[in-house]
């Protein structure tokens, strides 16, 4: 692979909060863009995103350096008069800017597009909301549990028949509309390049749901007829169902009707390939709680790594069920590089998840701790140009507070 970073040279500030913005930034420093994080004088709050549960317990703040990692830390207190002389000069620095305050406090602090865009008219401003710029909710505040996962009709159908909704992965919706805010800014980068100007981008936490849970909402947008819950005893298809193996692990397995006669030579049952209940897709649908049970009898009788042989051979379509801990453990994992050294975290976070992209030929930037509070304020002001007594002076004010450290 080569050293050369796709995006060696480019400029980003983050003044977003929690996961989907920063996510964003994160990935655009992956591939080598010089990000600087901006927090509020109290840091952002997901610096203490491990002690709320139920989120994963661990001394060490895991998702910090997840989201923030090969980020430059600053501070700055917006509601300083005195900071406005600083957010002119980022902006005009930045060839990215990314924001997701909410915009009634945006207005403010005169942090909207508005506001900053005429300092530099080649800026990309990204913004990341809950529902959207437009409509009655726009206002509303929303976490990824709430916009992505409720509102957006995930939530109604990753359940049981007969189970209320459960909860959702923290994180998971903030992690998908991550990778869609840094398209959205790729695709503005591209734009510039074509026309020389900035743009206003934006996707929101809903947005980005709805297009997960798309073919069930395009579906309802024709007035399809839905079937009901998942009842894994009586599915609408036994051969597109959960089963669990003798040392209790769970797996699915998703099988075209082509894959029926190597799915029941391979459980050593051909039997069922005459048997007048299963002949054909449409019999096996009328006749799946039976099919279920016979396969929950034979599928209980062996552990996970016999049918992992079984269904290896045959060349079925099967994925065991994780936990966490197994997943980090998957030699698929480091092998991909989708689990990366971090560097100059300490403690127990030696590895981090890296960004799903990758370009061939490329390498990416080695993966490097997220910053502390206010760890490079003065290596940043003096890079925007102001002199040893305007920092002091900034300092004296509150508008850069002196670091102090991890706010943790």
């Amino acid at each position: 692979m080569t050293n050369d970073n796709i995006f060696s040279g480019l400029k980003v500030v983050d003044f977003a909060s929690f996961i989907a913005g920063p996510g964003a930034a994160v990935i655009l420093s992956d591939f080598g863009a010089d990000v600087i994080k901006v927090e509020p004088p109290t840091g952002d709050t997901w610096r203490i995103g491990y002690k709320i549960p139920p989120l994963p317990r661990a001394q060490d703040n895991y998702p910090w350096h997840l989201n923030n990692r090969n980020k430059r830390g600053m501070t700055l207190d917006l509601k300083s008069p005195e900071a406005r002389r600083v957010l002119r000069r980022l902006v005009e620095w930045a060839d990215v800017l990314i924001v997701n305050t909410p915009h009634p406090a945006r207005e403010k602090l005169k942090l909207g597009y508005e506001d900053v865009a005429h300092w530099n008219p080649r800026l990309i401003y990204a913004d990341v909301t809950g529902y959207g710029d437009h409509g009655p909710d726009a206002q509303l505040p929303g976490f990824d549990i709430t916009s992505y996962w409720a509102r957006s009709g995930l939530l109604s159908l990753t359940r049981d028949a007969g189970a209320p909704p459960t909860f959702p992965v923290s994180g998971s919706g903030d992690h998908a509309t991550a990778v869609s805010l840094y398209s959205a800014i790729v695709t503005a980068l591209y734009r510039r390049e074509q026309t020389g100007k900035g743009s206003y981008v934006t996707t929101s936490l809903l947005a980005c749901g709805v297009w997960a849970c798309a073919v069930p909402n395009q579906a309802a947008l024709v007035d399809a007829t839905f079937y009901p819950l998942h009842d894994r005893s009586s599915p609408p298809n036994a051969t597109l169902n959960v089963y669990r193996a003798a040392d209790d692990i769970w797996f699915l397995i998703v099988l075209t009707p082509d894959k029926w006669p190597a799915l029941a030579d391979g459980i050593g049952r051909p039997d069922l390939l005459t048997d007048a209940r299963f002949a054909d897709p449409a019999k096996q649908a009328a006749n799946s709680a039976q099919l279920t049970s016979i396969l929950d009898q034979i599928f209980a009788a062996q552990p996970m790594a016999h049918w992992h042989d079984i269904f290896e051979q045959a060349h079925l379509t099967f994925g065991a069920v994780h936990s966490p801990s197994e997943v980090v453990k998957d030699p698929q994992l480091r092998a991909n590089d989708i689990v990366v050294p971090l560097e100059g975290a300490g403690g127990h976070v030696q590895f981090t998840v890296s960004s799903p992209l990758s370009v061939q030929g490329v390498a990416k930037v080695p993966a490097h701790r997220a910053p502390e509070l206010g760890e490079h304020n003065e290596e940043i002001l003096l890079e925007l140009g102001f002199g040893s007594q305007e920092i002091e002076s900034l300092q004296a004010s509150g508008a850069v507070p002196t670091a102090r450290g991890h706010a943790a």
